[in-house]
């Protein structure tokens, strides 16, 4: 079978600048997601991100708010959470959320869940962390319930049971259907007909893993998609995850389901200006959440093995950035990759001409390069 490909963009709401330095109001920098998701359809990315934050230097806690501001603007570009903070949150709002996004885009929503590597959503909604575990299993597998459509009966010690709960709204589109067949290669008619006959109902959602094993488990036996966040590191010592998620969903009995990859970068003219754009802000926000997420704060050297042809930083020209993702997508098994693109300080024209190069020539390039 002949894979197909598809490749997203993905923002955290990223505070961004003006040329002077000067950081934009949140308000503006929202209003520029919004644009850049707009962008992002017309340069001809297939997949447009928005990632749940609650800080000043990532101002986006309603990102399903603003990808119902570029639903409405757009025609194809599928639009989703990268990612949703299940373990704060309620399964049922965001299940109702997505479900009115997926009914305003036309069956263009996905949602990646999380258990949150970034915590500040905790405290914030007063969960304690020493129920992070917890929270995301048993929030995790509500949430499988209610992809499952019907009425739903659900009991656990994270939030109220349901019984026979009825929960809106109904999307007409068969959700799942446009993704899964166009990540997989699958004709459309004929996967929709195997998963209803098999299952009853289809799927658009992931659970997001940083590096955790059980985590990959755990999405198999719910039966989600597997999205793979590669922020440091060689890439290829996830494909032990890769391996680990299609042989758990053979032991689980669940059909074979798509690997997406997350990794940061930034594409711009040449390698030289690339960088120069890029590693003042990487290094400025690492130090930022160092002492939380127990990161090293990085050296010009440690950015450079990163930004290499074995590091996770996307960096570069096209071609440079292109190189990286076929190879990266060949060695895990992939058959889609969304670059985490954009960082605080950062201009809105300079995320633009990230957007635009991306669509315009990564894209093309890496489909020619995966053949």
């Amino acid at each position: 079978m002949t894979l197909t490909y598809a490749f997203g963009l993905d923002t955290f709401g990223d505070r961004e600048s003006a040329a002077d330095g000067t950081p934009l109001s949140h308000a503006q920098t929202i209003r520029n997601v919004v644009e850049e998701g707009v962008f992002a359809e017309q340069s001809g990315v297939d997949f447009f991100g928005i990632g749940e934050h609650h800080t000043d230097y990532f101002p986006m806690p309603a990102g399903d708010v603003a990808l119902a501001a570029i639903a409405a603007r757009t025609e194809k570009i599928r639009l989703g959470s990268a990612v949703t903070v299940l373990s704060s949150d309620d399964p049922v709002r965001v299940f109702q959320r997505y479900s009115t996004l997926d009914a305003i885009s036309g069956g263009r929503a996905e949602v990646i869940l999380g258990r949150g590597s970034s915590i500040e959503s905790f405290p914030l909604f007063g969960y304690d962390l020493a129920d992070y575990e917890e929270l995301f299993d048993e929030k995790a597998t509500l949430f499988a319930e209610l992809l499952k459509g019907g009425p739903v009966t659900w009991e656990g010690k994270t939030r109220a049971a349901l019984l026979d709960q009825d929960v809106v709204p109904h999307t007409a589109v068969i959700p799942g259907a446009q993704s899964i067949c166009f990540a997989t290669g699958i004709d459309t008619a004929q996967w929709v007909v195997g998963q209803l006959l098999a299952h009853g109902r289809v799927r658009r959602a992931w659970i997001g893993v940083g590096g955790n094993p059980q985590s990959v488990i755990r999405a198999a036996r719910l039966g989600f998609s597997l999205a793979l966040a590669i922020i440091g590191g060689p890439p290829s010592r996830f494909a032990a995850y890769s391996e680990l998620f299609r042989r758990a969903l053979e032991k689980f009995g669940q059909p074979p389901r798509p690997v997406l990859v997350h990794s940061p970068g930034h594409v711009a003219p040449t390698d030289e200006q690339a960088k120069a754009e890029f590693w003042p802000r990487w290094r400025q926000v690492i130090a930022l959440v160092a002492e939380e997420r127990g990161f090293a704060i990085p050296t010009e050297a440690s950015f450079d093995r990163e930004a290499g042809p074995d590091g996770a930083l996307y960096v570069g020209s096209p071609e440079t950035v292109a190189n990286k993702i076929a190879a990266n997508v060949r060695a895990l098994g992939a058959t889609r990759f969304d670059l985490k693109y954009g960082l605080p300080g950062l201009t809105h024209d300079q995320l633009m001409t990230t957007v635009e190069l991306y669509g315009r020539e990564v894209i093309p390039r890496v489909r020619e390069l995966l053949g």
